[in-house]
């Protein structure tokens, strides 16, 4: 009788207490069905990203010479100011040629002799009266005086100290009466006309950087930042052992004040342009185990949920970063992605959004 009554109060327990559960589990469970996360978003952006490689380098003169004599003397006049402009072939200092000018007298008097002696020989040759060996070694003497003459008078022509080339003097060394050999450094012409700038490229860029590579050169200088474009004009076909780069120069494309040869730069020189590219900004990768991601904002039944797009990065330029999609169609220029605390927030596959645009502190690129 006990067992009878009882059997039938266990069963309404039970069913009590699965009803009391039921009525606890419900709101948890509603409650993370309905649960939306505020996340920042930004649009997928097709933009053109340029690769670029910040090396540092100096700057020199369009031209540089050292000037130095070829002829040893003693210095008779300086005949140009330090720090003022020289023209091409202008005489910049004299060194005593007295000894030279006495020499070239006596091999032009002997020249004559040799001359005249030649015209007779010839005369004499004619009306046979001369043997043919005679007659040689005439031709002989007067070729040979002829030769010394005309080294003589290179020799006097050194003795004057010209520039090469237009430019501005350098600071001089030398001063009238002292003596000089080719070893003395006279002085320094530079041409100022164009700058160009001298830098070392590593060498697994090397094969990237040719002549017709553009950069960008920045610079300080008294007045302050300057900036100039410029052109690769020269890459050195070999790699320096010590340093593991080649050598490369370029033009500056405009004249800036206030650069100076010696001056310190920083180069940026483009290494490739990708055109069209998708673009996202840097806070909207995502790095998991399985690979890379971001977070596509989709309209799904109504509402914004969130769906992990596989994506391989490219190139990265100021913020942004390049990505290409690993699946086919599956984003596209203006798709809206979770743009900020990828890494922070929990976001799983299927869960509603609530998009908000990011914040201006982070935007980059114009993206909005």
């Amino acid at each position: 009788m006990r067992l009878a009554l009882l059997t039938p109060l266990l069963s309404v327990a039970a069913l009590v207490l699965s009803g009391c559960g039921k009525k606890a589990a419900s709101p948890a469970a509603a409650s993370a069905a309905a649960q939306i996360q505020p996340v920042e978003v930004a649009p997928v952006v097709r933009r053109d990203l340029v690769e670029t490689l910040s090396l540092v380098g100096s700057l020199a003169p369009n031209e540089t010479a050292q000037i130095r004599a070829e002829i040893a003397g003693q210095v008779r006049a300086v005949l140009f100011e330090e720090g003022h402009p020289v023209v091409k072939d202008q005489v910049l200092l004299r060194i005593d040629d007295s000894e030279l000018r006495a020499q070239l007298a006596q091999a032009e008097a002997r020249f004559k002799l040799t001359e005249l002696n030649l015209k007779r020989s010839e005369d004499l040759t004619q009306a046979r009266s001369m043997s043919q060996a005679e007659a040689d070694r005439t031709r002989s003497e007067f070729a040979s005086a002829q030769a010394e003459l005309q080294l003589l008078q290179v020799r006097l022509a050194k003795m004057e100290i010209k520039a090469p080339f237009a430019g501005i003097a350098g600071a001089r060394t030398v001063s009238p009466g002292d003596y000089v050999t080719a070893s003395t450094s006279i002085t320094t012409i530079d041409d100022l006309s164009r700058l160009k700038v001298e830098f070392q490229v590593p060498e697994r860029f090397v094969e990237r950087v040719k002549p017709g590579s553009k950069f960008t050169l920045r610079a300080q200088t008294p007045s302050g930042d300057v900036r100039t474009e410029g052109e690769v004009y020269f890459s050195s076909s070999i790699i320096e052992r010590a340093s593991r780069s080649s050598q490369v120069k370029g033009w500056l494309g405009a004249e800036v004040p206030g650069l100076k040869p010696g001056m310190f730069a920083n180069i940026d020189i483009v290494l490739q342009v990708r055109r069209g590219a998708l673009t996202v900004p840097e806070g909207a990768i995502l790095v998991k185990p399985g690979g890379t991601f971001v977070v596509a904002v989709r309209s799904r039944d109504g509402a914004n949920v969130a769906e992990e797009v596989p994506v391989q990065l490219g190139l990265r330029e100021r913020g942004l970063v390049e990505i290409q999609s690993l699946k086919e169609g599956s984003l596209a220029d203006q798709q809206s992605v979770v743009a900020s605390g990828v890494g922070a927030l929990i976001l799983y596959p299927g869960m509603k959004l609530e998009p908000r645009p990011l914040r201006e502190e982070f935007r980059v690129g114009g993206g909005s």
